[in-house]
Formats: C-alpha cells, structure tokens, sequence
C-alpha cells in the first residue's frame, strides 16, 4: 500500500535513492533542484534540505555505498557531489568535462571512485583523493578532490542513458541510445592513477552476443526468492545461456 506522498517538487521528479541507513531519501527533479528527505521510526517523511546546485533539469541522483555522500547528475553537463554539514546539506563538489547532459552516475563497491556516462557518448571515471594524498593531487581545505582519470571514449555510437557498477564482480555496464548494452572489465593490471577497461560484452540487434566470464562468476547461482524455495536453483550461465538464446543468437567464450 502507498504510505506516504511526498509533494513539492515543481516539475517533473527524475529520480530518487535511499541512502544506505534507510532514514534518508535523496529526489530529483527537472525544477533543477535536489531534495533530501529524512524518515523517521513511524516512517514520517520530512524534508531537510533543498539543493539548487545545478543550473538544468536534474537527471538522477545516487549515494555513496557506505557514507552519506550524495551524487547529482544534470543537463547543465556537470556531476555534483552533496554531504551534511552543520546540520544542512551544502554541495561540496562539482565534477566538470562532459560536454553535454550527464544522464546517470554510479559509484563503484568501495565507494571511491563514481562513473558517468553522458550524451557526449563517453563514460568517465572518478576517483577521490582526499588531503594529504601521495599522488600530490590538490584539495581545497579539508575537501577531497574528485579527478576524472579515465575517460570511455569510442564505444558508443549514441547518448548513453544509464551506468551500473557491479559491486561483486567490479564489471562496469552501459545502457545506449543506439540499443546496446555494453559490459566493460578492469584491466588486472590497470593503474589506480590511469585505469584501463576493456569491452566484455556487447549486444545489439542483429549480432551476436559474445560473454567473458570469469570462473568465479560462472560458479555462482541464483538463489529462489523465499516464497518459491521448492523451485530448483539455476546457475548464473545456465540462467544466461537460456535468456539469451531465446530472444538473439550468442556464441560464448570463455
């Protein structure tokens, strides 16, 4: 049942994201702001903070997977990060070099760097150094510095609408205007200060699909949902190998 609604946006609400605490509830909204909401025990929603940071239509809005660190992706081409300070939410980074609307962001399993993908067509890659880093890359105060170090260049061929981290498995996905979804892996050896991803897997009409898995993924399975116990599980490239052969041709490599 619907327990709440919550009004006072202005226009079109985009996105919205539970915090990992559960107590709070980030929105957005194409009236360019950014709303944080607080629930408490008998699930009472009030709004804490409005956030006018960006100058566009907000796109979505994600947090960091163990902190209350906020990201803002908009059409005014930039990524802006939020956190609490004395009791009101400030902006406390803006993150600038795609040249056209910032569709999606996501944070990867350690929560220290953050991906973007863009109408630009290119996905960027973030990584925070706090104060005092070895890398002697500069911080205002006692802020830390967002810096793009990588830059997925080439692969697209359309806007790119979403981005999703894996944070099992490290694998980075990308939803696209042209109808493909594209997996991209981590180099082994990739540098911290300049990491490398390769493309892992591509789909797209009329072509074949072709996976890498590693043996660790193909080990994994699906456990059933509590209330379907006595279905039998099914492992992950069983599950993936019927998916796909039911609705495109697909050639596996391992």
């Amino acid at each position: 049942q619907c327990v709440t609604t919550l009004e006072g946006h202005e226009n079109e609400v985009k996105s919205v994201a539970w915090a990992p605490s559960g107590t709070l509830l980030a929105t957005c909204s194409r009236d360019k702001s950014v709303w944080v909401w607080e629930v408490d025990e008998e699930e009472e929603y009030e709004c804490v903070s409005v956030l006018n940071s960006h100058t566009q239509d907000v796109k979505h809005v994600v947090w960091h997977p163990n902190q209350e660190l906020l990201a803002s992706a908009s059409y005014d081409d930039t990524v802006k990060l939020y956190h609490e300070e004395e009791d009101d939410w400030v902006c406390c980074a803006t993150l600038e070099g795609h040249e056209s609307t910032v569709w999606s962001v996501a944070f990867d399993r350690s929560g220290e760097r953050l991906a973007s993908c863009s109408d630009d067509k290119t996905v960027r890659i973030w990584r925070r150094y706090k104060p005092g880093n070895e890398e002697g890359v500069a911080c205002s105060g006692t802020d830390p510095t967002w810096k793009c170090v990588c830059n997925l260049s080439g692969y697209h061929t359309r806007t790119i609408y979403d981005v999703a981290w894996c944070h099992l498995t490290g694998a980075l996905a990308t939803a696209c205007g042209d109808d493909a979804i594209r997996v991209f892996e981590e180099s082994a050896s990739s540098d911290l200060q300049q990491p490398t991803f390769s493309l892992a897997a591509h789909n797209s009409p009329g072509r074949a699909v072709t996976l890498h898995c590693s043996a660790s993924v193909l080990r994994t399975s699906v456990e059933a949902e509590p209330s379907r116990k006595k279905r039998p599980r099914v492992s992950f490239s069983r599950h993936m190998s019927l998916m796909a052969r039911a609705v495109f041709p697909v050639s596996f490599l391992e």
